[in-house]
């Protein structure tokens, strides 16, 4: 099975070119890139809004 990380703005990044073998892979990518924003003082607006998907073949 195969995962990818999409933006929901449909654009793409060095995030988006990746693949990956395991939803936990993507996941732990998200989480490291998020880690340092703590929820109360958040501006999501300066940040893209990432999913994880499956892709089917």
């Amino acid at each position: 099975m195969t995962y990818k990380i999409i933006r929901h703005d449909k654009e793409y990044d060095e995030i988006t070119d990746q693949s990956f073998t395991t939803y936990d892979e993507a996941y732990d990518l998200l989480e490291e890139i998020y880690s340092d924003v703590c929820c109360s003082d958040a501006d999501y607006g300066d940040r893209p809004y990432y999913e994880i998907i499956k892709v089917v073949k």
